[in-house]
């Protein structure tokens, strides 16, 4: 299978002897004090404003830049040893469950894709061996849906792209097939809605082209249908869901890094342009503030490994309806 460009060119699949990242063993963060930070840059026209730059430049794929650990009086967590995976695995999912627990999944080892998963307690700081997916898959999703059960969808598995999907259902510890996609698809993203759906969007498809066809999952009859397509193909790219209801696209790459952001309406099934990022970026994250905002870091951007952050504002820019 092609790598797409942007993986190809800055994040080339290495040999299991030169990934540094491909570790079987788990680190838990505990926090040793609070964390504020303060933000005193001048807001911009735009719904996406600078806020202070990370102390390390990084992205997706370790070691694509060097990393240094913060002095221990500038560092307010701390990482401690839990019990490890029991297979080495990357580019896997990983899925809080109700009962607490964490379901990983899939992914890609030394020897191979993989169908695994398995089950890390919290309680005893051990992983324990469940069902196995029926498909092996890396770069798929997985999302927690209302009724506990975790849908998996797309991926790659080095063979084709991927249209199939499966759900895990934590009572029984086993996968059932579910509605195939309409567009198979790595790389995207996929983001529960407050009826209940699932949106998957973007993403690389089956012919290695960036795609920009999204999609509606429905537990309630397990089947996709197809709502409307992003403005601009990408993946590699973030969407968060708003307190509003919308959800924001925001970056990634389709031959170039992107700054345009976009936002979908569960109401009426369309995709508006909103504020663009300041900072071209893709394999970034993107995270749901207290306050509402959310917040961009990191990335890649023109093979330079990023230390810019910058905040989405919901309440400003060019917002498509009263909602927000």
């Amino acid at each position: 299978m092609k790598i797409p460009p942007l993986l190809a060119a800055n994040f080339p699949r290495l040999s299991t002897t030169k990934l540094s990242f491909l570790l079987a063993v788990s680190l838990l963060l505990e926090p040793a004090s609070p964390l504020t930070q303060a933000n005193g840059n001048t807001p911009s026209k735009y719904k996406h404003n600078a806020t202070d730059s990370l102390r390390t430049a990084r992205a997706r794929y370790a070691g694509s830049a060097s990393v240094s650990p913060l002095p221990n009086a500038d560092a307010p967590f701390t990482f401690n040893n839990t019990g490890s995976l029991n297979t080495a695995r990357y580019d896997h999912t990983a899925t809080l469950l109700p009962n607490g627990k964490v379901l990983v999944a899939g992914g890609t080892a030394s020897s191979g894709v993989l169908t695994s998963a398995e089950l890390y307690d919290p309680a005893s700081g051990t992983w324990t061996a469940t069902g196995s997916l029926n498909t092996a898959r890396y770069d798929h999703t997985a999302t927690l849906l209302p009724n506990g059960k975790v849908l998996v969808a797309g991926g790659n598995n080095n063979s084709a792209v991927l249209s199939s999907a499966e759900l895990y259902d934590p009572a029984s510890g086993s996968w059932t097939a579910t509605g195939t996609l309409n567009t198979a698809r790595y790389l995207q993203t996929a983001t529960l809605l407050p009826n209940g759906k699932v949106l998957v969007a973007g993403g690389v498809d089956s012919t290695n082209n960036y795609s920009a066809s999204a999609e509606l999952y429905d537990p309630a009859s397990g089947t996709w249908t197809a709502t409307a397509s992003l403005n601009t193909a990408r993946y590699a790219d973030t969407a968060t869901l708003l307190p509003n209801g919308m959800v924001l696209v925001a970056g990634g790459y389709n031959g170039s890094f992107l700054t345009s952001a976009e936002l979908y309406d569960p109401a009426s099934g369309t995709w508006t342009a909103t504020g663009s990022l300041a900072t071209n970026r893709a394999i970034h994250t993107a995270t749901l503030l207290p306050n509402g905002k959310v917040l961009v870091a990191g990335g890649n951007s023109n093979s330079s490994v990023l230390t810019s952050a910058e905040l989405y504002d919901p309440a400003s820019g060019s917002c498509p309806t009263a909602r927000c």
